[in-house]
């Protein structure tokens, strides 16, 4: 498990591109037949993928973990972005089309992963956060998802916003999860801009062609800074920096949060103008 350690806005303001991807980007995950983690000293986020071929793959409790199991103290949310799977939690099945979520809960033993078709295996993202209390493990369907439509196609950011796990959903101890669709024609993901000292953001990039890129901003508002993402790459949001991208084509993005609170609107909001 790849072990991240978050810069501070001091010594952000120093980087080079290069230490800023070293920092704050993942990639290289998704690797077919396996699974592949991360963990962050910020919230003690541990970011994932898991990406079943052949045969199925089981998510392990880890070294730096000190636990017997994964979710010993931990809840996970999951989300495929790619072919039809399964998720078997301590013996029950939940099968996952694209754009399906699951929320496994914590003091879950077992978790393995599995594809329908080896020629297009699932994709699934995984995102956990500790737990100090237990909620039911849940999935919903896509199609089950009430999005809420924002922005324009004056602002280039029309966009649908699908909340899964959250208050008002498949509740958890601290984790807050869902994804945005961006229409055609509409890049940018979020605008205006905020931050949230409150709660540490991770954004998943997806569904972004090989050819295409979507720009992540980031950093104080006053002092941007931006990191070119590919797809299936993800990037790590303290509760300092705003975060906020436009792609090159049209794509969606993952976003998930953790911290003191799970007040989705809880958000210090940045007008365009005051951008630096």
């Amino acid at each position: 498990m790849k072990l991240v350690q978050m810069a501070d806005p001091v010594r952000y303001a120093r980087m080079t591109s290069a230490e800023l991807r070293e920092t704050f980007l993942l990639e290289g995950m998704f690797t077919p037949g396996g699974i592949d983690l991360a963990y962050v000293d910020l919230d003690r986020t541990v970011i994932g993928s898991a990406m079943p071929t052949t045969a199925a793959l089981t998510l392990e409790t880890q070294p730096e973990l000190r636990s017997e199991y994964f979710l010993e103290r931990r809840e996970l949310g999951v989300l495929n972005t790619g072919g039809a799977g399964s998720v078997k939690v301590d013996g029950v099945t939940f099968d996952l089309d694209k754009l399906d979520c699951l929320y496994v809960s914590r003091g879950s033993k077992s978790v393995t992963f599995t594809s329908k078709s080896e020629s297009e295996p699932a994709a699934f993202y995984l995102l956990s956060y500790l737990a100090h209390t237990e909620y039911p493990t849940r999935m919903v369907k896509f199609a089950e998802l009430k999005g809420v439509e924002l922005g324009s196609a004056e602002t280039c950011n029309k966009r649908t916003i699908y909340k899964a796990i959250h208050l008002e959903g498949i509740r958890s101890c601290q984790l807050v999860m869902g994804f945005t669709l961006l229409a055609p024609g509409s890049n940018w993901n979020t605008m205006p801009a905020h931050t949230h000292m409150r709660r540490s953001e991770v954004y998943f990039y997806f569904d972004v062609e090989p050819d295409q890129r979507v720009m992540h901003l980031m950093g104080p508002p006053d002092a941007t800074s931006h990191l070119m993402m590919a797809n299936r790459q993800v990037v790590v949001s303290p509760g300092w920096s705003i975060h906020a991208g436009v792609g090159t084509k049209s794509y969606g993005f993952c976003w998930g949060m953790g911290g003191e609170n799970q007040n989705y609107a809880d958000m210090d909001l940045v007008a365009i103008k005051d951008l630096k």
